[in-house]
């Protein structure tokens, strides 16, 4: 196996009936009936979502081990974590995921920051028949024109982030649009949902220009939104990229004009990094805040002690629900190498963890449960650490995911 396309942190977490310990090195050889359940984290280790996912993500799939492993199972076997760096190549997660699945024995991959990555790890994983939990990419066109009966989409998507946030703003009387869009899979998924969402409410988009992913210098792109004169610019980035886009924003006097800034993604690292002072008055959807309700707090304490002091984002709490519900389907099925019949068991079992309350997940692969739209504090709001947000709005299911049938999901139409 050669480093080009091994994941770049080859420790692994193994876990059994005995605890919990870590091991380095080749992977283990195993008897049939010994060999552990693999779980690959594709994420991103390095570059501008490493703070929204990363580390953060494999430190939440090993909580949801821990967890699983705490509670009443049938089966003994190991579980394994391992991750792997894909550098918002679409190629390279490719190429991982195939070498996981082919050689290393990974019966699942999860996480996937970055859309383009997750499209092309889908082929892979619907070819080999394994599973697929996206916690981390947002196009809906996975539960779309790119579904796969091998994969669940579970923290959020562009139509959800998108429902809440425009409605509101179109609500506020913000009626025409200027968008600025990440050039990729996740911001042309997002834009086409803005424009049909925003043409509902009675508002339009009128200009808009793509952005490569991980830009340093948006002025160029910020000076064509303020000549727009729009009502709205929407910032239709994640990561790094709404970090910087919203820093030289308010470089460019834009937040204090006539104009509105709105960020279509944003994480709860992203406010940690701007500050109250920048970030304050932001709307935005989003499917988990830390400290919603005593569950969210309470892991969200067990995990900022594994994560370097910092809370989770909505995706590593993705990675955390997604991956111990697929513990659980795959103990009641007893079985994980069919990938398919894997994520069927998960459709059948009602989901219910501490982060995202009680759900189900729908045929398409769509898993339910609330949106919020949520509002950064003022500074002197905030009376603790990463006390950054209150809450707008709880959005129920209903109302925040695109209907089943809208999707035109091909597998769910036959």
């Amino acid at each position: 196996m050669t480093n080009a396309v091994w994941p770049i942190n080859r420790r692994r977490f193994l876990a059994g009936a005995g605890g919990l310990t870590l091991a380095a090195g080749g992977l283990r050889a195993a008897a049939a009936d010994d060999a552990p359940l693999r779980l690959g984290v594709l994420t991103d280790m390095s570059s501008l979502y490493a703070d929204t996912t990363g580390p953060g993500s494999v430190a939440a799939a090993k909580l949801a081990v821990e967890d699983f492993l705490a509670g009443p199972r049938q089966s003994k076997r190991p579980i394994e974590v391992i991750s792997g760096d894909h550098m918002n190549k679409a190629d390279l997660g490719a190429n991982i995921a195939r070498e996981w699945i082919d050689r290393g024995g990974v019966d699942v991959v999860v996480d996937l920051p970055n859309s383009a990555v997750a499209l092309a790890v889908r082929n892979i994983v619907q070819q080999k028949n394994k599973a697929m939990l996206v916690t981390a990419s947002s196009s809906s066109d996975l539960t779309g024109k790119s579904c796969s009966p091998n994969l669940v989409h579970w923290t959020y998507d562009t139509y959800g982030l998108t429902t809440g946030s425009a409605r509101a703003v179109v609500a506020e009387g913000g009626k025409t649009w200027f968008a600025l869009t990440a050039d990729y899979a996740f911001g042309h998924a997002m834009e086409q949902d803005i424009r049909r969402i925003v043409a509902q409410q009675g508002g339009s988009v009128v200009g808009g220009v793509r952005v490569p992913i991980n830009t340093q210098d948006f002025s160029s792109f910020l000076l064509q939104a303020q000549a727009s004169k729009s009502q709205v610019i929407a910032l239709i980035n994640a990561g790094g990229d709404t970090i910087t886009s919203i820093k030289q924003a308010v470089e460019f006097g834009i937040t204090q004009s006539d104009q509105r800034v709105v960020a279509m993604v944003l994480y709860l690292s992203d406010v940690h990094s701007l500050g109250l002072n920048v970030a304050q008055g932001l709307q935005f959807a989003e499917s988990f805040y830390w400290d919603l309700n005593d569950g969210t707090r309470t892991w969200s304490k067990r995990f900022a002690d594994r994560n370097s002091g910092r809370y989770p984002t909505a995706l590593q709490a993705g990675a955390y629900g997604a991956t111990l519900h697929y513990l659980k389907a795959v103990d009641a099925l007893g079985a994980s190498s069919d990938g398919k019949a894997v994520i069927e068991k998960m459709k059948a079992l009602p989901t219910d963890d501490p982060l995202f309350g009680k759900g189900s997940i729908r045929a398409d692969g769509r898993k339910l449960h609330n949106m919020y739209l949520f509002e950064v504090k003022k500074p002197a709001e905030s009376k603790y650490p990463w006390d950054y947000y209150k809450l707008v709005k709880t959005i129920p299911p209903e109302e925040a995911w695109r209907p089943l049938q809208d999707g035109g999901c091909d597998f769910v139409k036959s």
